[in-house]
This record gives C-alpha cells, structure tokens and sequence, in this order.
C-alpha cells in the first residue's frame, strides 16, 4: 500500500508544481503587459517553451501506465526473408536501436549475438531505464526494408524482413512456472563478434519451451551457469507476455490494437528506393528523413503509437 501512495505521489507532485510555475508565468505576462515592458518578452517566450516540453514529459507518463511499463526492456531482433539482405537489415535495425538507447541516456547490454554472411542472423539485448519497456513495447512486430541491394550486382530493389520482439524484464519471483520437462537446454560454443573472445567450451545456452515454441539463448558471458540463468529470465519474461495475451484473447479484452502488433505483423516500411520513407501502417505516420530514423531518431514513431494506443483503449 505504501509503494503504491509513493508511485502516485511522485506522479502526482510535478503536475501540483507545473501548475504552480504557469500561475506565475500567467501573472508575469499580465505584469510586462500592464507596463509594458517588452524586455521580459524573450524571458517569457523562453520559459513558455521550457514548460511545454515537461508538460510533454509529464503527458507521456500518464501515458506509460501500464503494468510494466517502468521496467527495463529485453529486445530482440531476428533476421527473416531475404538472406544476406535480412542479415544486413538486422544490423541496421541493431544499430538504430542503440543510437535510440544513447540518445535517451539508456544503457544497453548485449545478451545474445549470433553473426551470419553479410550482418547479423538474430541479437538480443537487455535496454536499462526508467520506462525503457513502456516506450519500446511498440516495436514488437515485423519491419520491412525496401532499398536496391548493396550485394546485388545487377543493382536490382530488394524486399527484406525482421522481427522484433519487446518484453519487460520482469522480478525473479514473478510467478510464471517452468517445469524441468517443459524445457530443453542445449549447450554450444559462444560465438564472439568478429571471431574475438571465442570460447573453446560449451558455455552458450539455448532453451527450448515446447509448449509455446519460445527459444531463447545467451551467451554474453564465459559461465554456462551464468548464461543459463540469464537465459531463464528473458524466458520467464517471454512466457509472461505470451500468457498475459493469451489470457486478454480469452477474456476477448484483446482491441483491435493489439491485433495489429501481434508477432508476425507487418508494422513499418522503410524504403530506400524509389524513394526515401519510413511509414508506420499502424498509425499512418510517415517521414521522408529515413537517415535520421536509422540513427535513431524514432521518437516521433514511439509517441504516435502510445497517443494511438491509449486513445483507442
């Protein structure tokens, strides 16, 4: 109960002090207008911008009310049709999302890297601060690249696809069960970036959940042991999203949102050629400034869809 006041007051006093910084500005503007004095002109136009980004700051935290939407992010890429092309979208949506992470004062670690010909074959990581989760939840879905292929010769348009999938990295007592014969565990030899910190014993781990199909994997570290139990959160993290969506579907409290953002969808293009965009189908934003987005500047993307979502609630 004491947590609980505790949330709600830390939510609750920045909106009780903004509202009390725009009674000043008011009385200010009403104060340089009565004598006016058009030297308090830049002072006021100054503090009117400063006070709209927190009211902005503030508005996309009761935005991010979600029931884990504070908690750091496991997000993970996987290569899909396409080949070498898929390989090397991978690492472009890779790097757009750790640019994202650095420009909003995240960090990052790398829990899972597996390289292929020409790129990156799937990459998970873990993404760390405050509402990592609430801000990266809708980017789980299918991105689609159009552009003409750098590994063509006959410089011909390809269509390539990856997966991204976001779960909250969730408490170890969280309760999600997970027998000993739900599972497979399969050990095999890391694979460092480059062909550096290579291990020369099994120290990756796979696990395999048979029921939902899941398979995630770690290998960041040399300890099997420590592999394996990094490997069991973002599982028990994967399998408490699977079943939270399995319950909303049968409760049919699932919108049409939801639908739309579910693994498999198609969520955003972004096309390199004929001409520049990035389109968000679920939202119908779109940029011609496809540069920008893949140095991570997606923030546009991310506020369109927590408006979308909690509009249509």
């Amino acid at each position: 109960m004491l947590t609980e006041l505790n949330r709600l007051k830390k939510r609750f006093e920045p909106w009780k002090k903004l509202e009390k910084e725009l009674k000043e500005l008011k009385d200010l503007y009403y104060l340089a207008q009565e004598e006016d004095d058009e030297s308090l002109e830049e002072e006021l136009k100054h503090n009117i911008r400063e006070h709209n980004k927190r009211f902005n700051s503030l508005r996309n935290l009761e935005l991010l009310s979600g029931e884990n939407d504070e908690k750091d992010a496991f997000l993970t890429i996987h290569s899909g049709a396409g080949g070498t092309e898929a390989c090397d979208w991978v690492s472009m949506l890779y790097r757009m999302y750790t640019r994202w992470a650095e420009n909003n004062d995240y960090s990052y670690e790398i829990l899972d890297f597996l390289e292929a010909e020409g790129g990156i074959k799937s990459v998970t990581m873990q993404i760390s601060g405050s509402y990592a989760y609430g801000y990266l939840k809708g980017e789980s879905g299918i991105h689609r690249l159009v552009r003409i292929s750098p590994f063509d010769s006959s410089r011909r348009r390809h269509t390539s696809f990856a997966s991204v999938f976001v779960s909250p990295v969730i408490e170890d007592d969280l309760e999600v069960e997970i027998k000993p014969e739900d599972i497979r565990i399969d050990t095999f030899r890391a694979q460092g970036a480059g062909g550096q910190h290579v291990n020369k014993t099994d120290s990756a781990v796979r696990i395999t959940h048979f029921e939902t199909g899941i398979v995630v994997q770690c290998q960041n570290e040399r300890s099997q042991h420590k592999n394996k139990a990094t490997a069991m959160k973002i599982l028990r993290s994967r399998l408490y999203e699977y079943y939270r969506e399995e319950r909303e579907r049968e409760k049919e409290k699932l919108n049409k949102e939801k639908k739309d953002i579910s693994w498999g969808n198609q969520i955003r293009s972004y096309v390199f050629h004929p001409y520049t965009m990035v389109k968000d189908h679920r939202t119908k934003l779109e940029t011609g400034n496809i540069q920008a987005v893949m140095d991570g500047e997606i923030d546009s993307f991310i506020q369109e869809y927590l408006n979308k979502f909690n509009l249509d609630k």
